[in-house]
């Protein structure tokens, strides 16, 4: 199964395409995708959007994994977080693809076995159980590939076929 890791923002959303097969996990590719801040909002969500679809033509994944928004100091940030995780789920949706989230405490638990582990920690685990050679950057990317490493171990998904409005 093919797995889409999405580390949603506005400015840089960090996405991580990964292969689970045979109880083993390969990176495909992975990096970010980048709007530039002299856009309107809008815009820049529009760019996401297609950024998005077309990563999800080229590898056709079975499912993504996306992180949710569980809690944030800053408002302002908070919502525009919020508002590309939107648009992620808008396109999983209408390209008909299960998607599960996870908060931040459960891709560290998941990776690490300790709900408070450091970005460190995290980061370490994705380069090993990748089998990378070095820890991956940017840390967006590094956050998308540690939710697709989530969502290939997860059974669950909510299936955008089968929920209601």
């Amino acid at each position: 199964m093919i797995i889409l890791g999405i580390d949603p923002g506005t400015a840089t959303t960090g996405y991580a395409v990964i292969e689970s097969a045979k109880g083993k996990l390969r990176a495909i590719e992975y990096g970010c995708l980048k709007t530039s801040k002299n856009n309107s909002l809008p815009e820049r969500l529009e760019e996401i959007y297609k950024d998005l679809n077309s990563l999800i033509r080229k590898h056709k994944p079975g499912k993504v994994a996306v992180e949710s928004v569980f809690f944030y100091n800053n408002v302002k940030t908070a919502i525009a977080v919020a508002q590309a995780r939107g648009v992620v789920l808008l396109c999983a949706r209408q390209n008909k693809i299960p998607i599960t989230e996870f908060t931040p405490l459960q891709v560290k638990n998941s990776l690490t076995n300790y709900g408070k582990a450091d970005k460190k920690q995290v980061q370490y685990m994705v380069k090993t159980l990748l089998n990378l050679k070095s820890i991956p950057k940017p840390d967006d990317a590094a956050d998308a590939l540690a939710l697709a490493i989530c969502g290939a171990n997860h059974p669950h998904s909510f299936s955008p076929l089968s929920r209601g409005r």
